[in-house]
């Protein structure tokens, strides 16, 4: 113990401090280890997949015999060879891991092989004789509506009476237009290392944002309790929800062949392959009708959200809801009828991607708020700014919520501001009427999104936190690290706590055997869970060693300080490595389970109404696009955002997040198309057929601010704000601003019929149909 006051040692500022994040350097040398470069065990086999060459239909033989033949083969399964479950959907029926007779999807898998090296596996999948009775695919979600083709009912949300109002409106708008989905493209593909133990059990590793499902499916797929499957995940490079549901079937069939061979087994997806049997991010087709004054204020408003779900129903419920809920955006419906439809296709079973259903919802509406501009022939930002959410009457959304704490307004005005909206929208219009092939397009539009699953029984989350002798602090909580900084904020969080430096803490693998029953990492969510979580946690620990403290040397609790590293006693001093020692010593125990669960959120999906959300991320962004009018080429001239992450834990990583959603949204919408052939075969399967951004495509002029003095109204740690997914809708305003450029060709009289992803063609065909509506 020193005789000296705590005050004078340096201080520890960890929230709102920039840390790098915790694998920065490993990531940027190449040594950041990802599943596939685990050691493997010696005796390590390889699994892959065998697919169907059919959209639809009945298989009607299957000759394996070519495969079995084929060097370095060890072992084949299909769908009989299964002791548990078959079925694997993660909340409805609808997933085979293998197929046991009718094919849903091209590239379904129909079974697995098992050789000596993944080349060998990969080359034996392709000589098997497989043949059909194909049955005609449902390929559109325009077929599927109209076969009535659903994976799940129909949800309508409602407020007032929409087509009272609309039919009696000055002003009535509708249009229809199509949405399109995007591949994940995470770095690493999906893969796992499934390892047999000792007591009939196995462990796995897997690349997965939802261990505890995995976990939870291949206990079921083998027939055994979940206690004897182990699964972990320490990082994924890269998941953007593709791996939410779709990492457990490969971690389901190399466990199975680990247990029938008594080896260590690896299934990795190459790229191809990955790209043909995962979902991706539903493509919709929104059709609105709105009704308005003649200053453009909504009377009412009539959403049609149907997304293409695939083959089955996977989280599409969750994430068609989503989307309705996100109808609105920013703005106030005082008569709204909000309708989604689950499209049953057969495509692969599209899934979790970041921003869920939102994005879709959010640029239906911000879609509408440009035909409103274009009709009443005013500003689109202040038809925005006309409707947006207000106080007393104007605060209530279409499913009952209030909308409290709406910083959406401010967002605006200091955007409109720093980002010289006003002067911009004059020189664009001017540099349009000059120039007849070049057309600019300027665009302010906000986002705001509820935080919280939906599914209400998933806010919660668990935490595992140990305290050594020296010091050093131990942390396992149930969030699963992507890239996104979760692991950083989180020690940042702790180490706050207990005064202490993020170096003396370590966060190792999420792990099903540290904490149980762990939610996804997902709906923006990971830090608002498991930063509750830890810190709980972490409070409980400190208020232990604070009661020992003060019974041991005599002294009150509040006299007792933590802080930059040491612990004050009085007007003494003692490190927290001395603390912790002492604390062991004398019996006190040095660890703690913490849980948090998000309070006073609830949904009726019979009366469509509750409060889903604990609270909203706002935010908003200006784009600047140029369009080519001759080859529907476009280009981002400028982006300005400004983005409310209430009190930042960790800037550095908060700005990152926003600009990479950003990017992420863009591309979804400009460059980022998917495609089938008539047979249902996807066309987009490769870097090569499919476009992501590049550095290249980031705007010259990219200014990311977070609103200051922000903090969260809303009991969420140290009161921040979720920023995960609410940034990819930022990029919307390129989409819209692309949309005004091409408006300019028509004096800003018609607004066009544009389809997203607004590739060039889709660029040209609005063109064309505009100079013919002209």
């Amino acid at each position: 113990m020193h005789n000296r006051h705590l005050s004078n040692t340096s201080p520890l500022n960890h929230i709102g401090a920039e840390k790098t994040h915790d694998s920065a350097e490993l990531h940027v040398s190449g040594k950041a280890r990802y599943v596939d470069d685990i050691p493997q065990p010696s005796d390590t086999l390889f699994a892959y997949v065998g697919q169907s060459e059919c959209a639809s239909g009945e298989i009607t033989s299957m000759n394996l015999d070519a495969v079995r033949a084929a060097e370095g083969v060890i072992d084949i399964i299909t769908s009989e060879d299964i002791p548990g479950h078959l079925d694997i959907g993660p909340v409805f029926p609808g997933d085979p891991l293998l197929v046991d007779s009718k094919v849903s999807h091209f590239g379904q898998a129909i079974f697995a092989v098992l050789a000596t090296s993944q080349r060998a596996a990969r080359q034996a999948a392709r000589l098997a004789k497989v043949e059909y009775k194909p049955q005609i695919p449902v390929l559109t979600i325009t077929d599927a509506m109209n076969r009535s083709h659903f994976v799940r009912p129909r949800h309508r949300m409602q407020r007032g009476d929409a087509e009272k109002v609309i039919t009696s409106a000055p002003i009535l708008i509708e249009r229809e237009f199509s949405i399109g989905g995007q591949e994940h493209f995470y770095l690493e593909g999906q893969v796992a290392l499934a390892q047999p133990q000792d007591d009939d059990g196995v462990q796995v590793y897997t690349s997965t944002q939802h261990p505890t499902e995995v976990q939870k499916l291949v206990a079921e797929v083998l027939g055994i309790s979940f206690n004897k499957v182990v699964i972990v995940t320490r990082r994924m490079g890269g998941g953007f929800g593709g791996k939410e549901t779709q990492a457990a079937p490969w971690a389901c069939i190399a466990a199975l062949f680990a247990v029938r061979n008594n080896c260590a087994v690896k299934l990795r997806l190459a790229r191809r392959e990955d790209m043909s049997m995962t979902g991706k991010r539903h493509p919709f087709l929104a059709r609105y009708r709105v009704a308005c004054k003649e200053n453009g204020e909504l009377l009412g408003v009539e959403h049609s959200l149907a997304g293409n779900c695939g083959h089955s129903p996977d989280l599409s419920d969750a994430i068609v809801d989503r989307a309705m809920f996100h109808s609105d955006n920013a703005y106030f419906m005082p008569h709204a009828q909000v309708t989604g439809y689950r499209c049953k296709t057969h495509q692969v079973s599209h899934t979790a991607f970041r921003g869920f259903g939102g994005p879709k919802g959010i640029i239906a509406m911000e879609s509408a708020m440009d035909d409103i501009a274009r009709a009443v022939r005013c500003d689109p930002l202040d038809v925005r700014k006309t409707n947006l959410y207000g106080n007393d009457d104007r605060n209530l959304t279409h499913y009952d919520q209030q909308v409290r704490h709406f910083t959406v307004p401010e967002i605006i005005d200091r955007l409109e501001q720093t980002s010289n909206y006003r002067e911009r929208r004059a020189s664009c219009k001017a540099f349009n009427d000059s120039n007849p092939i070049l057309k600019k397009g300027l665009a302010l539009t906000p986002v705001k999104f509820g935080i919280s699953f939906t599914v209400t029984h998933l806010n919660q989350a668990g935490a595992l936190l140990l305290i050594y002798t020296d010091g050093s602090i131990h942390l396992n909580h149930g969030g699963t690290e992507m890239g996104q900084g979760l692991y950083t904020k989180v020690a940042q969080i702790v180490a706050d706590v207990f005064g202490v430096s993020t170096d003396t803490i370590r966060i190792s693998a999420a792990q099903t055997d540290k904490v149980p029953n762990t939610s996804p990492t997902a709906a923006s969510s990971g830090t608002d869970l498991n930063g509750m979580a830890a810190f709980n946690a972490a409070q409980e620990l400190k208020s232990r060693l604070k009661t020992f403290v003060s019974e041991h040397f005599s002294v009150g609790r509040k006299s007792i300080e933590f802080a930059n590293n040491h612990v004050s006693v009085g007007d003494k001093i003692m490190t927290f490595a001395e603390v912790s020692q002492l604390a062991y010593m004398n019996r006190i125990q040095l660890s703690a389970a913490g849980y948090y669960k998000t309070p006073d959120i609830h949904y009726d999906r019979e009366t469509a109404s509750g409060r889903p959300f604990f609270y909203y991320a706002n935010g908003a962004a200006c784009t600047e696009m140029l369009v080519d009018t001759l080859t529907g080429e476009t280009r981002c001239l400028r982006a300005d955002i400004l983005h409310d992450v209430g009190r930042s834990i960790n800037p550095a990583i908060d700005k990152g997040q926003i600009e990479g959603g950003f990017i992420q949204g863009l591309g979804w919408l400009t460059s980022e198309e998917l495609r089938w052939d008539d047979n249902g075969r996807l066309l987009s399967d490769s870097p090569a057929t499919y476009k992501i951004p590049a550095i290249s495509d980031t705007p010259p002029v990219f200014n990311v601010d977070l609103l200051e003095n922000s903090p969260n109204a809303e009991a969420t740690v140290f009161h921040s704000k979720a920023v995960g997914e609410p940034p990819l809708m930022l990029g919307i305003s390129g989409w819209c601003a692309i949309r005004d450029a091409v408006a300019a060709i028509a004096d800003y009289k018609i607004s066009p019929d544009l389809d997203a992803p607004a590739t060039p063609e889709n660029i040209m065909r609005a063109i064309h149909a505009l100079d013919s509506a002209a």
